[in-house]
């Protein structure tokens, strides 16, 4: 999770890519690094809110309310620890990760609400775990092109690259993470529905 500057970090917008393999690159760079927020506080609002036993609705405000904030965190720690004030912090974490997160969001509860007995399912149940890990990897496929999108724009996830200040886990191990989720959900969803 180490930061670091480039030279010429305030001059990056001009070096944004705007198509091809670059853009791709760096939109599926961001879309990770959002993944793996909204993994953290997903995972965690839906342990907590179901072993509380939370209503469906409060365990999912529970999981939006902490995938934002850990989201948010990702993008806010590396950028503080570089010394940029907590004021010019906010209004970059807001801009490149609130859309990803907004829509990573929506689409992992929907889907959790959507597979039968996954929100009832419970910890100890490898529906409940199974149904969340395909969830998140395919939240993180639809919010892909809307990175992407943003990206060419110069915006989203732009906000970040612009300061030349990166930080937070390894694209390629959370992509590997992705991967292995994914295939462990949909081997248990197939068996389920079996």
């Amino acid at each position: 999770m180490a930061a670091h500057a480039h030279p010429g970090a305030h001059d990056h917008h001009g070096s944004l890519p705007t198509s091809g393999r670059a853009l791709d690159g760096m939109a599926l760079s961001a879309t990770l690094h959002c993944l793996t927020g909204c993994a953290i506080g997903e995972t965690l609002g839906m342990v907590i809110g179901t072993a509380a036993g939370f209503s469906e609705l409060g365990t999912i405000a529970l999981a939006v309310a902490l995938a934002f904030l850990f989201g948010y965190a990702l993008t806010s720690l590396p950028l503080l620890r570089a010394g940029l004030a907590l004021g010019v912090v906010i209004p970059i974490a807001l801009a490149s990760d609130t859309a990803s997160i907004a829509v990573m969001e929506v689409v992992d509860n929907a889907i959790m609400l959507a597979v039968p007995g996954a929100m009832e399912a419970g910890l100890g149940n490898v529906l409940f775990w199974g149904s969340l890990s395909v969830a998140l990897v395919v939240a993180g496929m639809v919010a892909f092109p809307l990175n992407r999108w943003l990206i060419a724009r110069g915006k989203g996830h732009a906000a970040v690259h612009e300061t030349g200040i990166h930080g937070g886990p390894a694209p390629r191990v959370v992509g590997a993470i992705a991967v292995v989720a994914f295939v462990f959900g949909a081997t248990v969803l197939i068996a389920h529905a079996l």
